[in-house]
């Protein structure tokens, strides 16, 4: 696979400053039981990284001495983790709420019967990955056979309340463009799912998320092969939106890895470029105990012009309503 962090280095992106930490974004693992060619994590069956039980406890620690908002668990597939339920169950008591970032067809796996409803009982929010309403489309990106199993699993989630603004269990999907383009207008695409995968299917859900896709790890790598990456990096910074810059998921969050050290984002994460405290070159989350990283510079490279280009791109989708 080719390296993206050496075309990235040489940055004229704005430099940006933390603001209150609101959100724990923690990668469990990078095992999934899918390999999407637009996985920025490039997240797969044979993976083996996985957070260990101690540092599972430090982020417990970590929540309930920063008094953070909401803890985001991301993979890989993080429902494949074995404390998986108990962090979330143990985060849940204390008044913290959580999201879990689901591919949809781990709910189809064999001895995750029970998964959607653990869910529901715990009133997680489920954003999950649909890059499209089409079955061609979706197939191509994730693999054939998974539109298929992503639509049952919507209809299980439906089932238990998902998607019922009544019953305030939150449903996302994800939306992803196919190859080196900016994502639709937001609004306009959202309308587009409803219409359609309410048709075909019935199924309701509360927002769609459009996200743009990240010039790093696989979906870099191919872009490289293809002899896309330096057009899809000038759309990017030809894209920029200035105002985007008020509203980035990285003021307000941290992203911490499976051996739980923390960078600003999950995209920087993946790049192995750490967030910054005191001069420390590498921090875990277990030192970030007791101190507020407010004010901090975020590590910036040319991939967070992905961010500001166009609506704009965040963990919760676009940052404006139009691009």
């Amino acid at each position: 696979m080719h390296a993206t962090l050496p075309l990235l280095q040489a940055s004229s992106f704005p430099a940006i400053r933390r603001r209150a930490l609101e959100t724990l974004q923690v990668n469990l693992g990078y095992r999934c039981n899918q390999s999407c060619v637009h996985c920025h994590v490039n997240a797969g069956p044979a993976r083996t990284e996985q957070m260990d039980p101690g540092t599972v406890g430090e982020v417990l620690e970590f929540i309930a001495a920063s008094g953070v908002a909401t803890l985001d668990i991301t993979g890989g597939a993080p429902e494949l983790h074995p404390q998986f339920r108990p962090l979330v169950a143990d985060a849940r008591a204390l008044g913290v709420h959580v999201i879990d970032r689901c591919n949809l067809t781990i709910l189809q796996e064999p001895g995750n019967e029970t998964l959607a409803g653990f869910l529901a009982a715990h009133s997680v929010e489920v954003t999950a990955s649909l890059p499209c309403y089409t079955p061609e489309l979706v197939d191509r990106q994730r693999g054939k056979g998974v539109y298929e199993k992503s639509i049952e699993a919507l209809k299980q989630l439906n089932a238990l309340g998902y998607g019922d603004p009544a019953s305030g269990l939150a449903l996302n999907l994800v939306y992803n463009p196919q190859g080196p383009s900016l994502p639709p207008p937001q609004a306009q695409l959202e309308a587009d799912y409803r219409r359609i995968l309410g048709e075909r299917y019935g199924i309701r859900f509360n927002r769609l998320l459009a996200l743009a896709n990240m010039p790093i790890a696989r979906f870099g790598s191919t872009l490289i092969s293809k002899g896309q990456f330096s057009a899809y990096m000038r759309l990017l910074r030809d894209s920029h939106r200035a105002d985007n810059l008020e509203s980035v998921m990285c003021r307000s969050l941290v992203s911490v890895d499976w051996q739980g050290y923390v960078y600003d984002c999950d995209f920087n994460q993946m790049l192995g470029l750490p967030l910054r405290v005191a001069g420390k070159a590498r921090v875990k989350l277990s030192e970030l105990i007791g101190r507020d990283p407010s004010g901090n510079p975020i590590a910036v490279r040319d991939h967070c012009f992905g961010c500001t280009a166009g609506q704009g791109s965040s963990c919760a989708g676009a940052l404006r309503a139009q691009a």
